[in-house]
């Protein structure tokens, strides 16, 4: 049977910052791997490479008609600027209609948000000097929040580099109010790789052990945050129902894969499934969880397979008592590779309100959490599972219905979507 308070107290002790390929990711690992083996099982781990980039500087400055030096953050994998970095006229591209982006060639862009693999595509083709983006909020208090660290993924930087800063959005709302002709971005830094990890165990199926059901959940965090509801809270909810199927023998066979590297693409998903190609054929479906344990919140489970199993969840959270949102759909998370193999996923998360816990910032900490809050999600998660494990005969069909493979295609960018 799981247990809260366990589930809880390892939540606190991997509740530090842990960015893929860090020390801290390694640390965490080796958390989990002990918790593992304390069971009585052992344990495989297996090493891939992501992207590295040290920023050794980043800058950017109004030169005309004034002078003014904004801080930013170098955006990972985007190049260096010359020495002495670019100077161009800033033109703010908002959304980046094509009506925004008819004179761009030789200029500095500032665009509403993160780039996405959808501008980059369509800015790139138009050579502009360089880019800025812009992260948080207008309302941002700036000693208690954080500028963001992003990174060119490599769909995007494939097609070329284009040497980027990231600024607040509280900034770029000053500087397009002052409307400066000319800016300067300097951008200096190290590129490289590193490796992360995906921890594995494995409970061997007493009836059908040739029948697999792959549990998931990535471990690591994003920068300057402890990432306790994202997602060590998921990282400890599988490790809670490893405890409780070593005491409750499944029919099938489970294999539980901590996941690095989510935060950086998926990366330690997509490495498992890239690397077991041979195997994926005897996995007949996948759990995900990402994000329990908020006080604040409600049940969700997204499902990358036949709408049946979304009948099938909000049926059963009727029978059990608990309220749970259940609908078809691609989450982005460490089930979408395995769905995008052909293997049923579902992903299962407590998801916080409006005004209630944060993610991806200095905000994620254990103070919105507590044990009593992981107690819904595992229950709805061992009932789930054990009469899925469990059952004579399996009940979802492995297949990828046409819809969810376009919508797999578009997560993917495979494809993009028609713009209305």
């Amino acid at each position: 049977m799981y247990n809260v308070e366990r589930c809880y107290e390892l939540c606190k002790k991997i509740s530090f910052n842990r960015v893929a390929g860090s020390n801290e990711e390694d640390k965490a690992r080796n958390i989990l791997k002990e918790e593992i083996e304390k069971i009585g099982l052992e344990t495989k781990e297996e090493e891939f490479p992501i992207d590295y980039s040290e920023i050794i500087e980043a800058n950017l400055e109004v030169t005309s008609p004034f002078y003014k030096a904004y801080p930013v953050t170098g955006i990972k994998m985007s190049g260096n600027t010359p020495e002495g970095g670019i100077e161009g006229e800033l033109v703010y591209i908002e959304n980046a209609n094509d009506v925004n982006l008819i004179d761009i060639e030789g200029k500095i862009v500032l665009l509403n948000g993160r780039m996405l693999y959808s501008i980059y595509k369509k800015i790139i083709a138009k050579k502009p000097l360089g880019f800025i983006a812009l992260s948080g909020s207008v309302y941002d208090d700036l000693d208690n929040s954080d500028l963001d660290e992003m990174a060119l993924r490599a769909k995007l930087y494939e097609l070329g580099k284009i040497p980027g800063v990231c600024l607040r959005a509280i900034h770029g709302q000053e500087l397009i109010e002052s409307n400066p002709r000319k800016v300067r971005i300097i951008l200096k830094q190290n590129e490289g790789s590193r490796l992360s990890h995906n921890l594995i165990t494995e409970i061997k199926g007493d009836k059908k052990p040739n029948e697999i059901i792959t549990i998931t959940a990535h471990y690591d965090s994003v920068p300057f945050s402890n990432g306790a509801y994202d997602n060590a809270s998921g990282a400890v909810g599988i490790m809670e129902l490893l405890h409780h199927y070593y005491e409750n023998k499944p029919a099938r066979t489970l294999r539980f894969i901590w996941c690095g590297a989510e935060e950086l693409g998926l990366l330690g998903s997509k490495a498992y499934c890239a690397n077991h190609k041979d195997e994926l054929d005897n996995i007949i479906f996948n759990i995900n969880i990402d994000m329990i344990g908020v006080t604040l919140g409600y049940e969700i489970a997204v499902c990358t397979a036949e709408e049946s199993l979304v009948s099938y969840i909000k049926y059963l959270g009727k029978e059990i008592g608990i309220g749970v949102k259940a609908r078809q759909g691609v989450y982005s998370s460490d089930s979408t590779p395995f769905a995008d193999n052909g293997i049923p996923s579902v992903s299962f998360a407590r998801i916080s309100p409006e005004g209630g816990a944060k993610i991806h910032s200095r905000k994620d900490v254990i103070t919105h959490m507590s044990a009593n809050a992981f107690n819904s999600s595992l229950k709805l998660l061992c009932e789930f599972s054990g009469r899925l494990i469990n059952s004579v005969c399996f009940p979802v069909t492995r297949k990828i219905p046409d819809n969810m493979k376009q919508e797999l295609d578009y997560y993917m960018m495979r494809k993009e979507r028609e713009e209305k």
